[in-house]
């Protein structure tokens, strides 16, 4: 069996293994694309090809739309060149259900893949026309939060950001400025309006989007590059628009033994690839069952019909109430929690994590009796039944192989949000006080402890990749609490950091002390 159109063909030997096909014509969407692209997606990984792939591909199947997917990488080209082209941009979407039983599909509704680069002018020229194209209602991303990020700690330009600016939009070569200048294209066609939604997991991330792209037009204006009309373009929502989104599905990297059940059911071509920027990519994604999108109904272009397969379309107010509820509450806390503690303890899995009574309790306990008292219902989705959920369903679902190192990625920049928002509503509260926390200044104590980069039993272990890790792993404990950009509030404004710095002391006596620093405040948090 091979992955791929000619593959295809071959339907029984597929159909045998229980795989669900695409029931449509792909030659006939691609040439539909092709001619009337509606949707282009930046971000070629494994969420993208699990989540907005499947969306679409349910859409074709049941013949709601008559056009696919579009994916541009910007990062990492080899991800097109050595996995999406190979396969005819088909994937294999291995849904891992907590019951044990798997879902096996060929998601085939992406027809189209590119790289955002400039020294490939065929892939750059087809960009443009279809950012030219008055059909494209939506530009989605998945590129991360620091995909997003235009300016310094102190809030100067990044150097690529200058240098962009300084080149014009005719010249830019980082990843965002080549996404405003595709954007500046559009703007030269007649000013066709558009939707671009980031969909990556990250607070208020429409707005990180539009500041990215706000100061790229800024700058081409000011330095006479553009004219001041693009500039009202970028700023006038009728024309542009920045939906606020929340997404949630878990998707770990390619599993090695969903990889070993593909290969006995016949497959020989889906070898996973680690490309020279280190991204672990294959042609199959392992993901769960659960998934959640919610996107603010801000569409100048006409909105696509995914909310004909789940996906919710509603007001600012309702997505911000619901990327609280997951993010500060829900779920996020829960996974940095079991990413600091379980790099500290040695654990490679996250539902083996949820074996350990410690850890269970822990999270247990930061969501229903730390972080609920704060949360607001959204009431497009039930808190209750969300955090339930993630508590007896997802994290310790056997077949779900995530990792805490892999979830511990970026700490840093997740730390203001999944926890820094909690301690701010404890302290808005006229009811609730900081001083009765006790599972949030441990967490945080751990993640000062998890710094160092020593395990439980004193051996090295590698710290996961972090924009801040060289900086923070110099300071002193004190000084990087003091760093607001890390936590989003003073910590010392009150108890919490005297508190915090107690509770580290006590992680560092020796091996051993981070399970009994773990065991004692779960049992005081619970009592």
């Amino acid at each position: 069996m091979y992955l791929n159109d000619n593959g295809l063909k071959d339907k029984n030997s597929y159909l045998e293994k229980g795989y669900e096909l695409p029931s449509y014509d792909r030659d006939a969407i691609r040439t539909n694309t092709i001619k009337k692209p509606e949707w282009i997606h930046f971000g070629a990984g494994n969420i993208f090809r699990a989540f907005q792939g499947n969306l679409m591909d349910r859409l074709l199947g049941e013949n709601i739309v008559d056009t696919g997917l579009i994916v541009c990488e910007g990062y990492d080209y080899e991800i097109i060149d050595k996995m999406y082209k190979p396969h005819d941009d088909l994937s294999i979407l291995v849904t891992l259900k907590s019951d044990g039983t798997t879902e096996k599909k060929v998601i085939g509704s992406i027809v189209e893949s590119l790289v955002l680069n400039r020294e490939k002018p065929d892939d750059f020229k087809r960009l443009e026309a279809i950012f030219e194209s008055g059909s494209l209602k939506m530009c989605s991303f998945t590129i991360t939060e620091k995909g997003y990020v235009v300016k310094d700690s102190t809030g100067g330009l990044l150097p690529a950001v200058k240098e962009d600016i300084k080149a014009g939009p005719l010249n830019t070569t980082s990843y965002m400025g080549k996404i405003v200048s595709l954007l500046y294209k559009r703007y030269l066609a007649s000013e066709k309006p558009i939707a671009f939604v980031s969909m990556d997991n990250c607070s208020h991330n429409g707005d990180k989007l539009y500041d990215a792209v706000l100061t790229y037009a800024k700058g081409w204006v000011k330095e006479g590059s553009a004219n001041e009309g693009f500039l009202s373009y970028v700023e006038d929502p009728s024309k542009v628009s920045f939906p606020w989104s929340m997404i949630d599905k878990i998707t770990p990297r390619p599993d090695e033994s969903v990889y070993e059940s593909l290969k006995t059911d016949g497959f020989e071509d889906l070898s996973p690839v680690i490309t020279s920027k280190k991204t672990y990519v294959a042609p199959f994604v392992n993901a769960e069952e659960t998934e959640y999108l919610v996107i603010e109904d801000k569409f100048p272009n006409g909105k696509l019909p995914i909310d004909k397969v789940g996906v919710i379309y509603t007001d600012r107010e309702t997505v911000d109430k619901t990327e609280k509820m997951k993010v500060c509450t829900c779920l996020n806390p829960l996974h940095t929690a079991l990413a600091i503690f379980g790099c500290l303890l040695g654990f490679k899995t996250i539902h083996d994590e949820m074996d350990d009574k410690d850890l269970c309790d822990l999270v247990y306990t930061l969501g229903n009796k730390e972080g609920m008292p704060v949360v607001v219902d959204p009431g497009v989705l039930s808190p209750a039944e969300f955090l339930n959920a993630v508590l007896k369903k997802r994290l310790p679902n056997p077949f779900m192989p995530d990792t805490p190192q892999r979830i511990a990625t970026d700490t840093s920049q997740k730390i203001p949000i999944r926890f820094g928002e909690t301690i701010k509503a404890y302290r808005r509260s006229n009811i609730l006080s900081t001083d009765s926390l006790t599972l949030i200044p441990m967490v945080l104590a751990g993640y000062l402890r998890y710094l160092k980069g020593i395990d439980d039993d004193g051996n090295a272990f590698e710290l996961s990749p972090d924009p801040m890790l060289d900086e923070l792993k110099g300071l002193d404990p004190k000084d990087i609490l003091k760093k607001k950009e890390i936590f989003a509030v003073d910590l010392f404004e009150d108890s919490l950091g005297e508190r915090i710095l107690e509770i580290y002391d006590e992680l560092t006596k020796g091996n051993g002390s981070v399970r009994e620093v773990l065991h004692k405040y779960v049992h005081k948090a619970m009592a």
